[in-house]
C-alpha cells in the first residue's frame, strides 16, 4: 500500500488540519473511550487493543559507537482501525499498520517508511511470547526475562541503512500519568500510556557501507487511544532523559493553535518508581532554532523540574534529524548538560 492511499484509509480530506496533527484531535465516539483507571495488565497490553482507534509501539535508542561518536535508532509500528468493530481476518481486516525506522548520525539523518494491511499476517502484534513486525523488521521478545519486553531483539533494513540491536532490562515498564492514565488537554483528552525506559542497547548498525558496533540506552512508548489530542492542538514536542545518575524522565508539550500548550510528564527515579507531573511542575522552553526541511525547529531546549533540581539544556547530536515519511516530523538523538548530564531522545510534529 502506497502513502497516499494509507493516508486517505486513515484521514479524511481536510481532516489534518482541522483536527489536530495528522488527524489525532478527530472526535471517535464509536471507538472504545479512554477512562480512568488505566487497569494495566502485563503481558495482556504489550498487544493490540484493536477497539481503539490508535496505537503504537515505539522504541528509540541512544547510542555510542566504536569509533567515539554519537548516534541514534528508532523503530516504530503503529496501528490505526479504519472502522470500529471486532478484528478480522484476512481483507476483512479493519486494521491498517505503518512502520517507521531511523538512524541518525552527526552528519546525516536515515529513515525508511513501510505500510501494511492487517489480517494477512505481513504486520501484527502478539503479546506473548511478544513479537511485533512488518515484513521484515521486527521487535522481538527473546524470553529470557520475566516481562515479556524485558529482552528485546531489535531490526530494521532499509536502501541505505539497517540495525540490529539487543534491548535488555530487568526492570517492569513504568506507567504514565495516573498508573497509566495520560491526560493530554485541559479538555480532558487521553490515553493509555506506559514506558520502558531502563534498556540497556548494543548491537549494530549499517549505514553508509559501514557496520557500526554500538552500546548505549533505550527507551519503549506504548500508547493507545481513540482521540489522544484535542482538536485545537497541532503538534507536540516529547523528551525522554536517559540521565547519567540513573533517573529518567519523560515531558511532553502538546501546542494549541493559540500558541497555548499544555505540559505534562514522569521523574522515574532510579529504582524505578514513578512520579506524575502536570503542567506546573514542568517548564519546557526553545533555545535555538535551525532551518530544517524548510522550516523553523526548535532544535535546543531548556527543561526544568524544580523539585527534582532538574536545569538540563539539551543538543541535537545531528539538527536535521527529519523523518520525511507521510506524517512528517523531527525525531534525534540528544545530549544532556547543566544540572544533570545525560543523553535521550526528542520528537517534535507540527512544524
Amino acid at each position: 500500500m502506497n502513502a497516499k492511499a494509507f493516508a486517505l484509509l486513515m484521514f479524511a480530506p481536510g481532516m489534518v488540519a482541522a483536527q489536530g496533527f495528522a488527524g489525532l484531535g478527530g472526535a471517535a465516539p464509536e471507538y472504545a473511550p479512554v477512562t480512568a483507571p488505566a487497569a494495566l495488565e502485563f503481558p495482556r497490553d504489550h498487544g493490540a487493543h484493536p477497539a481503539f482507534r490508535i496505537e503504537w509501539w515505539y522504541l528509540t535508542a541512544a547510542l555510542t559507537g566504536a569509533d567515539g561518536r554519537d548516534y541514534g535508532a528508532q523503530w516504530t509500528l503503529f496501528r490505526q482501525a479504519t472502522r470500529p468493530g471486532a478484528e478480522a481476518e484476512g481483507w476483512d481486516s479493519a486494521q491498517v499498520w505503518m512502520g517507521h525506522a531511523g538512524l541518525t548520525t552527526p552528519d546525516r539523518h536515515h529513515f525508511a517508511e513501510r505500510f501494511a494491511r492487517g489480517g494477512v499476517g505481513q504486520a501484527g502484534v502478539r503479546a506473548a511470547p511478544f513479537e511485533a513486525w512488518i515484513d521484515d523488521w521486527t521487535l522481538r521478545g527473546t524470553g529470557a526475562a520475566a516481562d515479556a519486553l524485558g529482552d528485546l531483539s531489535v531490526t530494521a533494513r532499509a536502501a541505505d541503512f539497517g540495525f540490529d540491536l539487543a534491548a535488555v532490562t530487568e526492570r517492569p515498564p513504568v506507567p504514565q500519568g495516573l498508573d497509566g492514565f495520560s491526560v493530554k488537554s485541559d479538555g480532558g483528552q487521553a490515553s493509555y500510556y506506559y514506558s520502558q525506559p531502563f534498556y540497556a542497547v548494543t548491537g549494530v548498525l549499517r549505514v553508509e557501507g559501514a557496520e557500526i558496533a554500538v552500546r548505549g540506552t533505550g527507551w519503549l512508548d506504548r500508547e493507545w487511544s481513540s482521540q489522544p489530542l484535542a482538536a485545537d492542538q497541532d503538534g507536540w514536542d516529547w523528551f525522554s532523559l536517559h540521565l547519567d545518575d540513573g533517573a529518567r524522565v519523560m515531558a511532553f508539550r502538546l501546542r494549541g493553535a493559540d500558541g497555548g500548550a499544555y505540559v505534562s510528564g514522569t521523574w522515574i527515579a532510579a529504582d524505578g518508581a514513578p512520579t506524575p507531573l502536570g503542567p506546573e511542575r514542568i517548564k519546557l522552553t526553545p533555545r535555538s532554532f535551525a532551518e530544517v526541511a524548510g522550516r523553523e525547529v526548535p532544535v535546543a531546549w531548556r527543561v526544568e523540574i524544580p523539585e527534582f533540581g532538574l536545569a538540563v539544556d539539551t543538543e541535537a547530536v545531528n539538527a536535521q534529524s527529519w523523518m520525511g515519511t507521510s506524517f512528517p516530523y523531527w525525531e534525534g538523538p540528544i545530549r544532556v548538560d547543566g544540572s544533570h548530564s545525560g543523553r535521550g531522545y526528542l520528537e517534535m510534529t507540527g512544524y
